[in-house]
């Protein structure tokens, strides 16, 4: 039995979806005489951006395996991904790296987490609560682990 993949592809094509794109600036160059004379400065108009993914499932994953063997939850999650990367936005592998708290989207906290010397996931500050936290604007519904945090009592 195969497991579902620790992320999710979003409609980004739908109207109002927020991709942070810088676009524009390959449109302000072309046909332009230097572009038209130099074919070695011709790029592609397609960005390394990958637009599209949600990695929430991967964040709850890591955060279920607290506590386990660095090793195992590392291979389960890179089998289960198109890339490595997002793992390494919550965990810490070096000690200057560690974060009590990781923004991953516009107001989603979650724990950092870090590998302790035998080689077990942690969290770095396990105190950390969303009802200790404060968001930054009251406009928007702000999480911490799922669950959200500083809701106005209107």
């Amino acid at each position: 039995m195969e497991k579902k993949p620790l992320y999710r592809k979003v409609n980004t094509r739908t109207w109002g979806v927020w991709r942070n794109d810088y676009t524009g600036h390959y449109r302000h160059q072309r046909n332009t005489k230097n572009e038209v004379n130099n074919d070695a400065s011709r790029g592609s108009m397609h960005g390394t951006r990958r637009h599209g993914f949600d990695y929430t499932p991967l964040f709850r994953f890591l955060l279920s395996r607290v506590g386990r063997q660095w090793d195992e939850v590392f291979s389960e999650a890179v089998a289960r991904l198109d890339r490595p990367e997002p793992v390494f936005w919550m965990v810490a592998l070096h000690e200057n790296e560690r974060k009590e708290q990781v923004c991953l989207g516009e107001s989603s906290y979650f724990s950092g987490l870090y590998v302790d010397d035998q080689g077990f996931l942690r969290i770095v500050n396990p105190e950390l609560t969303a009802e200790r936290m404060t968001p930054n604007c009251y406009c928007c519904t702000h999480t911490f682990n799922g669950v959200p945090f500083g809701l106005r009592k209107d």
